[in-house]
């Protein structure tokens, strides 16, 4: 009889969040949920397109474009051809395959269906393991301003490519949003709960930002890791550097501890700023300092098995206690 899993709940954005599930996802003894960010998703050619889910789903599927870390590998791009020789705006690069599901996810949501039913149901057809949830099945979208004006996130990501400075981030529909209650149900029930290196800002704000969600994690009894997405005051990847300097935040571990006060237990960082643990041990974190560059399937495993050991083994101490 096989041993009982550890339910943990990951919350996610894309690249960085991706690979931290396929971590988890890799361990025997985890039974993995993520809550991804739904406010990248936006319409294009009259489809909904759900970036960072769908990187999600990708990266676990096991058919993600590993040379760019979104899309589908082994991907053409005959659709886009098309519309750009019809004259449509096509600087959302959307391959022949990515459409296919784009398609079907608008299909079902003109029939009614709720987002949360249909991220399942293509988790399922792609042999993802681990269940992908939703954090609400409302609208919520990123907006960017910048000095040109506000731009939608997919906007100031793909088309501008990060490069405007960004002023104020806005959410529309986020105080409206309510939870999925799959993603309150995973939080609740989870062994241990962690915060993946990813943008605090864009990623992981607006999942905290749903009326509900904050509050459940604050009640949840499992230990919460996050894990820093900077080493030595830069990303790996993405602009969640400019962005939080920008914006009058500190652009390091310690800019992620202070957006986690409260929230999270253990932030672990890079050894390369093994220097700030005392900041973020003032801050009411416990710091711990590992490797937490993922370039390889190894590198995702490890740093997932030392994540889900030091918060599980906290959490059994304190529920012996």
């Amino acid at each position: 009889m096989s041993a009982q899993k550890h339910k943990v709940t990951l919350l996610a954005g894309g690249v960085g969040g991706a690979k931290m599930a396929e971590g988890l996802a890799a361990l025997p003894d985890v039974a993995l949920s993520v809550i991804g960010n739904v406010a990248d998703d936006d319409e294009f050619h009259g489809l909904w397109v759900s970036p960072d889910i769908d990187t999600l789903t990708y990266s676990l599927g096991d058919v993600i474009d590993r040379n760019q870390g979104w899309g589908v590998a082994d991907e053409g791009h005959r659709a886009l051809e098309t519309l750009n020789k019809l004259g449509a705006d096509t600087w959302m690069s959307l391959g022949d395959r990515d459409f296919g599901l784009h398609i079907y996810r608008t299909m079902r949501r003109l029939q009614g269906d709720r987002p949360s039913d249909i991220a399942r149901d293509v988790a399922r057809a792609f042999g993802v393991g681990a269940e992908i949830l939703l954090p609400t099945d409302n609208k919520v979208q990123t907006r960017v301003r910048t000095d040109a004006g506000w731009l939608s996130f997919q906007e100031y990501f793909v088309r501008e490519r990060c490069a405007p400075d960004v002023r104020e981030l806005a959410f529309d529909g986020l105080a409206q949003a309510r939870p999925a209650p799959e993603a309150l149900a995973a939080i609740r029930q989870a062994d241990l709960i962690v915060i993946a290196p990813s943008n605090p800002l864009v990623s992981i704000a607006p999942i905290l930002g749903v009326p509900g969600i904050t509050a459940a994690l604050r009640a949840a009894r499992a230990q919460k890791v996050a894990v820093s997405p900077f080493i030595g005051g830069k990303v790996v990847k993405g602009p969640a550097d400019r962005m939080m300097a920008a914006l009058g935040e500190r652009a390091d571990a310690a800019g992620v501890a202070a957006r986690y006060r409260g929230l999270a237990d253990t932030l672990v960082i890079d050894h390369a700023d093994a220097g700030l643990s005392g900041e973020i041990r003032a801050m009411g974190l416990a710091p711990v300092c590992s490797d937490i560059l993922m370039k390889t399937r190894d590198d995702k495993a490890r740093l997932a098995r030392e994540v889900a050991d030091l918060g599980l083994a906290r959490t059994n101490r304190e529920t012996a206690a």
